[in-house]
C-alpha cells in the first residue's frame, strides 16, 4: 500500500515540474514578444514642442538661436539673425545714435530705436511698430523687412515657431503617402522617439532637407519642426516666395559708341580754361575732380564750373564728376563712421548734382585705413540708391589688389561690385613716384594680371569693370645709386626723344617702347605710354569683355592719343 502511494506522489510531482516548465517557456515567449514589441513598436506618445520661450525661429528647418519678439500683433525680428539669414550685410545698426539702415538697389530706410517714425529714400515712412534694444541684441519690425527684401516671417500660434523665408526661395512641399495613416512628425529621426505633429488628409508639409536615406527633416501645418520617414511622404508642389515689387532696374545714360571712354579733368585751383582743350574724337564722359571732403564732419569743398559742364554737353559728353575724400585719412574716418556724416556728405552730392546738371558721380577714396572698410561700402550702399532716384550713374575708382593696406585692402571689391554701376581699375602706380627702383608705370602683364585677379576673386562683373589708363609716364633718373623720379606727359616724353635724339625700341617685358640715356653722370629712363601701348591696353579691355576705358589725366595728352583710342575700341 506505502509503494502504491510513494509512485502516485512521484507522478504528481511530475506533472507539477512539467507544468511549471510550460509556464515559464509561456512566460519566456511573452516575455520576448513584449520585448520585441517594444524594441521595434513606434512610440505613439504626443509631446508639445518645446522650443522654451515662444516665438521660436527657424530657417530652412534649423533652430535659430534668438527668438521673434511679439508687439501687439506686429513680430519683431533680432538682427542677429537676420546676418545669419541675409548673405550680404545689407542691415546697418550704430548703437551710439540707435540708427538702423537698410539698403537695396533701390531703396535706403533709415530709423531709429524707439521712434515710429523713418525715411525711405530721404521721404518720411511710418511704422506701426518701433525697433526696439533688448539685451545684446537689436530687434526690427518685420514689415519693413517684407517690403524691401521679400522676407517672409510665418508665425503658428500652435507651436509658437516662426519661419522665416527669403524671397526667391523654392521650398519643396509634400503630403501624405497614406491620408489617413498621415505623417508621423517625431523630435527626433527615430521611431521610438515622441511626436511633436500628426498630418493626416491633404496637409501640406514643408520638406526642407533629407537627413538620411529614410528620414527628412520637415515641418508640419502647425509649424512643429521634426523628422518624417520618407516612407510617408508624397510630393506635392513647390512653394516660390514672391519678390517685392521693384522699379524698373536703374540703367545708365547711353554712351556715345556704345563702349565707355571716360577722360579724368584734374582740376587744382583754377577752372579749366575750356578754350584749350582741343577736340577730343571718341571721349563720351569727363569727370573733373570738383568735390572733395573738407573734414570729418562731412562738408564738402565744391570747385564745380557750370560754363565747363555746358562746354562737355554741347560737345555731346556725359559729366561725372569726381568726389575725393583728399586722401586724408582721419578725416575719411570720421566721416564714413556715422549715418549722420555719411548723409550729410550724400545730401550735399545730390544738390550739387542737380545744380550743375552731372549725369554722374565718380568716388576716389584713397589712402583709407582698411578698419574703414566697411564703413566705406556702407557710404556707397547709402548713395547709390539715391543717386539712382536721381537718375545718376555712380562709379568707384579702385586700385589693382596688393598687400598694401591703405592703398589696396582698405577696398572690398566684392561687395562695391555689386553697389555701383562701374568700377574704374585705376591700373597704374606699378612703379610709383618714391620706388626704391625705376620701371614702369604700369607693364602690360602687371596690367592683365590686375584685371583678371579682380574678375575672377573679386567676381566684379566685365561688364562693371573700366580699364583705367595712364597718360603719363615717369623720367627716371639713377645717380649715386639713388633712384627718383618725376611724372610727366606724353608731349614731356616726345620732346625729350627729338632733344636727345633717341630711338625707342620695344621692351618685350613690359610690352612698351623704351629710351634711355645719360645726362652728365645720370642713367635717365622712360617706359613710354604712346600708340603701342595704349592700343596694347585697349586690347586688353575687348579681350575680356570690359565696359571700356578712361584715362588718367587729360591734360597729359599728346599726339592723336584720342583718335587712337577710339579706333582701338572700334576695332574689336
Amino acid at each position: 500500500m506505502e509503494t502504491i502511494r510513494l509512485r502516485v506522489n512521484s507522478r504528481r510531482r511530475r506533472r507539477r515540474g512539467f507544468t511549471a516548465i510550460i509556464v515559464l517557456v509561456l512566460i519566456g515567449l511573452a516575455l520576448g514578444i513584449w520585448i520585441g514589441w517594444m524594441q521595434f513598436a513606434p512610440n505613439k506618445t504626443q509631446v508639445k514642442p518645446d522650443y522654451g520661450d515662444a516665438y521660436a525661429l527657424f530657417y530652412e528647418g534649423v533652430r535659430l538661436e534668438q527668438n521673434a519678439i511679439m508687439d501687439g500683433d506686429e513680430l519683431k525680428l533680432p538682427l542677429s539673425a537676420l546676418e545669419e539669414v541675409f548673405d550680404d550685410n545689407l542691415i546697418r545698426y550704430e548703437e551710439a545714435s540707435g540708427s538702423i539702415i537698410m539698403t537695396t538697389a533701390d531703396h535706403v530706410l533709415r530709423m531709429k530705436t524707439d521712434e515710429l517714425t523713418a525715411t525711405l529714400n530721404s521721404k518720411e515712412y511710418e511704422l506701426h511698430v518701433a525697433a526696439e534694444k533688448k539685451g545684446d541684441d537689436v530687434y526690427l519690425p518685420a514689415a519693413p523687412l517684407t517690403q524691401l527684401y521679400g522676407l517672409q516671417a510665418e508665425y503658428q500660434s500652435a507651436s509658437g515657431t516662426v519661419t522665416l523665408m527669403q524671397a526667391g526661395d523654392e521650398i519643396q512641399r509634400a503630403k501624405p503617402a497614406n491620408s489617413t495613416s498621415g505623417v508621423v512628425i517625431r523630435t527626433e529621426p527615430s521611431i521610438k522617439a515622441p511626436i511633436v505633429e500628426l498630418v493626416t488628409g491633404d496637409g501640406l508639409i514643408k520638406q526642407w532637407q533629407q537627413e538620411n536615406d529614410k528620414w527628412a527633416v520637415v515641418q508640419g501645418p502647425n509649424g512643429a519642426v521634426g523628422y518624417a520617414k520618407l516612407s510617408q511622404l508624397q510630393a506635392a508642389d513647390s512653394l516660390t516666395v514672391p519678390t517685392p515689387e521693384r522699379p524698373e532696374p536703374f540703367e545708365a545714360p547711353a554712351l556715345a559708341g556704345g563702349k565707355l571712354n571716360m577722360t579724368w579733368e584734374a582740376v587744382y585751383d583754377n577752372p579749366t580754361n575750356t578754350a584749350k582743350i582741343g577736340d577730343m574724337p571718341g571721349v563720351s564722359v569727363v569727370s573733373p575732380t570738383w568735390f572733395e571732403l573738407q573734414n570729418g564732419q562731412g562738408d564738402i569743398r565744391s570747385k564745380a564750373d557750370a560754363k565747363y559742364v555746358a562746354w562737355a554737353h554741347n560737345r555731346g559728353m556725359q559729366v561725372w564728376a569726381l568726389f575725393s575724400n583728399g586722401f586724408e585719412q582721419e578725416r575719411t574716418t570720421e566721416a564714413l563712421a556715422t549715418v549722420e556724416t555719411r548723409f550729410k556728405m550724400i545730401q550735399q552730392i545730390l544738390a550739387f548734382a542737380q545744380l550743375y546738371d552731372l549725369q554722374g558721380i565718380n568716388v576716389d577714396f584713397e589712402n583709407v585705413n582698411v578698419s574703414d572698410k566697411d564703413n566705406l561700402v556702407q557710404f556707397i550702399r547709402e548713395l547709390t540708391p539715391l543717386l539712382h532716384e536721381q537718375g545718376l550713374v555712380v562709379s568707384i575708382d579702385v586700385t589693382p589688389k596688393s598687400t598694401s593696406p591703405t592703398w589696396s585692402m582698405f577696398l572690398d571689391r566684392v561687395a562695391l561690385g555689386k553697389t555701383v554701376d562701374y568700377m574704374m581699375l585705376m591700373a597704374y602706380d606699378e612703379h610709383w613716384a618714391s620706388s626704391p627702383t625705376a620701371g614702369s608705370v604700369a607693364s602690360l602683364p602687371w596690367t592683365e594680371q590686375s584685371i583678371t585677379r579682380i574678375l575672377n576673386e573679386d567676381k566684379v562683373p566685365a561688364q562693371k569693370l573700366v580699364l583705367a589708363m595712364p597718360l603719363y609716364t615717369r623720367l627716371w633718373t639713377e645717380a649715386d645709386g639713388k633712384v627718383s623720379s618725376k611724372a610727366i606727359g606724353m608731349d614731356k616724353v616726345a620732346s625729350i626723344i627729338e632733344e636727345q635724339k633717341l630711338t625707342p625700341t620695344l621692351d618685350e617685358a613690359t610690352g612698351q617702347n623704351y629710351v634711355e640715356y645719360t645726362e652728365g653722370d645720370a642713367r635717365q629712363r622712360i617706359w613710354i605710354e604712346d600708340e603701342v601701348s595704349l592700343q596694347a591696353r585697349v586690347a586688353l579691355a575687348h579681350k575680356y569683355g570690359l565696359a571700356g576705358v578712361a584715362t588718367w589725366q587729360r591734360a597729359f595728352q599728346g599726339g592723336t592719343v584720342w583718335t587712337t583710342i577710339e579706333n582701338a575700341l572700334k576695332n574689336q
